[in-house]
């Protein structure tokens, strides 16, 4: 999978440019936002669109943590995730696409942007556009991902149950970008 450097106008959402832009402001000067500056009163109108993962070294590997799942991906995921490790909740073919963004954040401590593309069960396209914002306890170590999924489709309506597990085949990444600042 091939990252590309980009700008934070390349994300399309105007939810995701807020809080892209909440996330830059909470970061000031430091390497990394601190989680506890967050207030959940700003993100609550978002909230069906969000995840919190904690990240957590486990037998020498690095695993994400569903600490909080919204209900539009509960729906799209096909249950609630919540309390269950990112891994073990994604379809074999979506486990290692998804992973690779993840990880992407750990690397180079930066918001990664993603749109990926599906099918719904009519067939009709559907656009998974995620932003994931590293946050820390200390400011210097990531140690919590906050993920916003906006799906659409350009055609309209679309049936979001289960879309995830109902894909006959790998997303098909249309843009994968590090956003820098």
């Amino acid at each position: 999978m091939q990252f590309i450097n980009s700008r934070p106008d390349v994300v399309r959402s105007i939810n995701q440019r807020w809080l892209l832009s909440h996330w830059n402001a909470l970061r000031a000067s430091a390497r990394l936002p601190v989680w506890r500056h967050v207030e959940t009163q700003e993100l609550a109108a978002m909230s069906a669109n969000l995840a919190f993962f904690d990240v957590i070294e486990s037998g020498g590997e690095t695993r994400f943590f569903t600490r909080f799942r919204g209900g539009r991906i509960d729906e799209a995921f096909g249950d609630t995730g919540q309390g269950k490790f990112l891994d073990e909740n994604l379809p074999p073919l979506y486990r290692e696409p998804v992973l690779t963004t993840y990880r992407q954040v750990l690397v180079t401590h930066l918001p990664v942007y993603t749109i990926a593309d599906a099918r719904d069960r009519d067939g009709r396209i559907v656009h998974f556009e995620r932003l994931l914002l590293p946050f820390s306890r200390d400011g210097v170590e990531i140690d919590r991902i906050l993920a916003s999924l906006e799906i659409v489709s350009p055609e309209g309506a679309f049936d979001n149950r289960d879309i995830i597990h109902a894909a006959p085949k790998p997303p098909s990444f249309a843009l994968c970008a590090t956003i820098q600042h």
